[in-house]
């Protein structure tokens, strides 16, 4: 009885894997370009690092096919524009005085047009967030902040190509 109720809850709860997503995209789009992403801001290869994650995220979670130059031959274009990147000290060693660790934020706006110009997708206020630790060490420093911002890319690359594919 108790296993009954388990299965009749579990399967009324709206969970669902990713099998079932549905795709929000209509039918006819097969290939979509996804051009490097427009840099607004002084961070050096901020926009190559994002474009890269969300390309290799396409790739891999969808069957589209994914090309990066915009030669007027594709389905459907994903442009997106890295519009500020900023780090923020967030703690410090209560020792030396020294920051400890830190965030980068980076903010961005995406949009997904049909070659016609309809817009299929778009948010215009993305903003992630990574926190990293900032080496103690004056000899031995390792700006960590490139790797932060390869996770944060990771991030954002997973969170883009969700809110497209899938309809939650």
């Amino acid at each position: 009885m108790t296993i009954a109720l388990f299965v009749v809850l579990l399967t009324g709860c709206g969970y669902h894997t990713s099998d079932h997503a549905q795709v929000k995209l209509p039918s006819g789009i097969n290939t979509i370009a996804v051009p490097i992403f427009v840099n607004k801001t002084q961070s050096y290869r901020a926009e190559q690092i994002l474009t890269e994650a969300v390309v290799r995220e396409f790739t891999s979670r969808s069957p589209y096919k994914v090309v990066t130059r915009d030669d007027g031959t594709a389905d459907a274009v994903l442009r997106g524009t890295v519009v500020s990147t900023n780090i923020y000290p967030l703690t410090y060693d209560s020792q030396t005085g020294r920051q400890s660790s830190a965030i980068v934020q980076i903010s961005l706006n995406v949009k997904l047009v049909d070659r016609r110009g309809k817009t299929l997708f778009e948010n215009p206020n993305y903003s992630f967030r990574e926190q990293y630790q900032v080496s103690r060490e004056v000899t031995s420093f390792f700006d960590e902040s490139p790797p932060a911002v390869d996770r944060l890319s990771r991030d954002f690359a997973r969170t883009l190509v969700a809110e497209i594919l899938e309809g939650f």
